[in-house]
């Protein structure tokens, strides 16, 4: 697997460091939504910036749900599309299947939040189908938009979610098969670490 390049890092560690230099100018220990916005401001600041189309394209999958998670669903819509439209080149890149898999749960996630059931459980399926990355297969899926839409007693796209899922989820330990017996015995699963890989 290839890791990010050197500007990549850098750009991760300036974020962080203006992040923290926020927050003790602030005297505070701020919520999520506060980091969030914190580092979408402070990567806002760098990614246009960037010399080569793979550094930008990580970076958007890095800030999309960020923006997402600092409550703009506008700008985290914007950057999903773009998201979406930079993958189309970026095909052979390790973050292709991450980038896929995020755009569409962000994009899912705003138009369940406006009440559009129809074409939040769309983008469910289609996040599910992403060919997969390193990471998609080791640790699996991001769950937090499917538990949302159990939530909402939608049964059937979570478990449709979870046979695409086990398509590059080669290392489930089985946990697939038990989260969908689960969800066809009309309990909502412990998803554990799941929930927070993409959010």
């Amino acid at each position: 697997m290839r890791f990010l390049n050197i500007t990549v890092k850098c750009t991760f560690v300036i974020s962080l460091a203006l992040l923290v230099t926020m927050m003790v100018t602030a005297q505070q220990t701020p919520d999520k939504k506060t980091i969030a916005s914190q580092l979408v401001a402070a990567q806002e600041k760098v990614i246009s910036t960037l010399p080569k189309a793979e550094d930008k394209f990580h970076m958007t999958r890095e800030i999309t749900p960020l923006a997402f998670n600092a409550g703009d669903p506008v700008k985290a819509g914007m950057y999903a599309k773009d998201l979406l439209i930079q993958a189309e080149s970026m095909k052979d890149d390790w973050d292709y299947g991450n980038a896929v898999h995020t755009a569409n749960l962000v994009l899912g996630r705003i138009a369940l939040a406006a009440g559009d059931i129809d074409e939040a459980k769309r983008l469910l399926l289609l996040a599910g189908k992403t060919p997969g990355s390193p990471q998609l297969e080791s640790f699996g899926p991001d769950m937090l938009f499917a538990k949302e839409l159990l939530e909402k007693g939608e049964k059937d796209v979570v478990i449709q979610y979870f046979t695409l899922c086990s398509a590059f989820w080669k290392m489930d330990d089985g946990k697939l098969a038990q989260w969908k017996t689960e969800v066809q015995n009309n309990e909502i699963p412990d998803f554990g670490p799941n929930v927070r890989y993409v959010f």
